[in-house]
């Protein structure tokens, strides 16, 4: 059933990550305004000016640049051609991932798996059942009916060998050790099908993110695309296409 683009999404990011140099911007200008009232000397008002318009512009930047809370399309559309058999998502989260798949290939079926451990509540903010969260917006989108919800660990899938015509993960491999991302990977070449895609879509260490947040961003598995392909290979799959878009490094990969 067709959705709405303005369907009421909720995929929980932190407010600070859309909004939080909005208050940055009120307090500027509010210092520039008492200082051109009591007349401060050009320095300080100079350090004001710089930091309202940094604000400001980093704003733009992850409002409506990285859109982190925003519907999500895919980097490529050389992933899953076929559109029609069975995908993974490695970490699905709240679902942005999720639906970002099932609404470009409306063919598919889907299977969103996480852990729902305690980084969800750490990433995502305390609310209703991890799962409950991810079905809501599942619905939200109109793509309930083509997913289904599976808890486990990505370093071991609960699934036999060959199951999935193609796998996504966003975001969430590169939050685990050099150890997890070893045995993730490895794990996605065992239930993919031979000659099945796997989009690998990671924190990409640009100057998009580093301009609006810095270092609050990023984290350990900001990696460049050579160490990042190197692990795909050893893993078994074969790199067809890597890419940036704001904020994202993407390797589209198949299994050999």
């Amino acid at each position: 059933m067709p959705v709405s683009a303005n369907a009421h999404l909720d995929f929980g990011y932190p407010w600070w990550l859309s909004y939080g140099h909005l208050p940055i911007v009120a307090c500027a200008l509010l210092l520039l305004l008492l200082g051109y009232a009591r007349k401060w000397s050009k320095w300080p008002m100079f350090l004001l000016c710089v930091l309202a318009l940094w604000s400001s512009a980093a704003f733009v930047v992850a409002r409506f640049t990285l859109d982190i809370n925003g519907r999500a399309s895919l980097p490529t559309q050389n992933f899953f051609r076929s559109g029609t058999g069975r995908v993974l998502d490695l970490g699905a989260g709240t679902g942005r991932s999720s639906i970002m798949v099932l609404e470009a290939r409306p063919q598919a079926t889907l299977v969103a798996l996480d852990l729902f451990g305690d980084s969800f509540e750490h990433h995502f903010g305390p609310g209703e059942s991890p799962q409950e969260r991810l079905l809501q917006n599942l619905k939200a989108a109109g793509v309930a009916e083509r997913a289904s919800i599976t808890t486990a660990d990505m370093r071991k899938l609960p699934f036999e060998p060959a199951t999935f015509d193609a796998i996504v993960s966003a975001y969430a491999v590169d939050h685990l050790n050099r150890e997890g991302i070893t045995q993730a990977l490895a794990e996605a070449a065992r239930v993919v099908k031979p000659g099945g895609d796997f989009l690998l879509i990671l924190v990409g260490k640009e100057p998009w993110v580093q301009f609006a947040f810095g270092p609050l961003i990023m984290h350990s598995g900001a990696r460049g695309p050579a160490w990042w392909a190197t692990r795909l290979q050893e893993a078994g799959f074969q790199i067809l296409e890597q890419g940036t878009r704001p904020g994202t490094l993407y390797l589209l990969a198949r299994r050999s």
